[in-house]
């Protein structure tokens, strides 16, 4: 209840002690490869590190992509991807599969024209 209370007041979020996420490490080699397609995500439901750490981990175990950046105030993903491994739709899903545990719900959409 009164975590409730203070999120209707404040507006923040308070993370649960059993919310926390690990990062997923993907080693690329040589960093990202210079060929690498690029793509913006719009990506809502994300509450706090924690979230934005679910979603990256679960568009990192793709394969096919190579990097993602998460920048949560944005709600936006930065994904580098192999077009020819990767579709955007299997990305829309990777995202919505990183709330697969029942209390979390995320959803993304692919924005164009955003620079790189």
């Amino acid at each position: 209840m009164l975590r409730s209370t203070i999120y209707q007041i404040t507006g923040v979020k308070i993370m649960e002690q059993n919310c926390h996420v690990e990062p997923v490490n993907k080693t690329v080699l040589d960093g990202v490869p210079s060929t690498a397609d690029h793509i913006h995500l719009m990506v809502a439901g994300m509450g706090c590190q924690n979230c934005a750490m679910r979603v990256r981990n679960s568009l990192v175990l793709v394969d096919g992509i190579h990097h993602v950046e998460m920048y949560l105030q944005m709600g936006l993903a930065e994904v580098y991807y192999d077009s020819g491994k990767v579709t955007t739709e299997a990305m829309i899903k990777a995202v919505a599969a990183a709330g697969n545990d029942g209390r979390h719900h995320y959803e993304a959409q692919a924005l164009s024209n955003l620079p790189v």
